[in-house]
């Protein structure tokens, strides 16, 4: 009987874990300005089950760029955006479509849950959307750039 409750408390504190990084990602905004941030070219994800489906831009920050290029750890408040539109076909080739989501990870040494960084995500007016930042961000930032401080894309995007 003891072995349960403590299986009940346990899972009950993964889940007050799981509440307050999504509640506080919801009460982040993103920053102002991002737009004159460095922007990569066009990425295009054709994998239809991907959350990132379509045509994307990254805005970099000043703070995050001079680690971006070198490949080093990033400096407490360096940001990325990530601004992403749907697909359309036009001459057989992807244009862009409407934009369907902006995504915000900014390192911050408060998100122990997430790697040290802050994920968001926001409708694109700009409203927080309720992604959770564990499973839609964190799991996939880990699987696919742990060894380079959590950040899939490279400076080359930008070339």
């Amino acid at each position: 009987m003891r072995r349960n409750h403590v299986s009940i408390l346990i899972a009950s504190s993964f889940a007050l874990l799981a509440l307050s990084v999504a509640a506080y990602a919801a009460s982040v905004s993103l920053p102002k300005g991002y737009e004159k941030w460095a922007k990569s070219k066009q990425q295009v994800v054709n994998d239809k089950k991907s959350l990132f489906y379509g045509i994307h831009y990254t805005y970099v920050d000043t703070k995050a760029m001079k680690a971006y290029k070198t490949g080093g750890k990033y400096t407490e408040g360096s940001q990325f955006v990530v601004v992403q539109y749907g697909i359309k076909e036009e001459g057989g080739k992807p244009v862009r479509g409407k934009k369907s989501m902006i995504v915000l990870m900014k390192k911050d040494k408060k998100q122990k849950e997430t790697g040290g960084w802050l994920f968001a995500g926001f409708t694109p007016e700009g409203k927080p959307s309720g992604i959770d930042p564990v499973k839609n961000c964190y799991e996939c930032h880990l699987k696919e750039a742990r060894d380079r401080d959590l950040v899939i894309s490279r400076f080359a995007d930008f070339r």
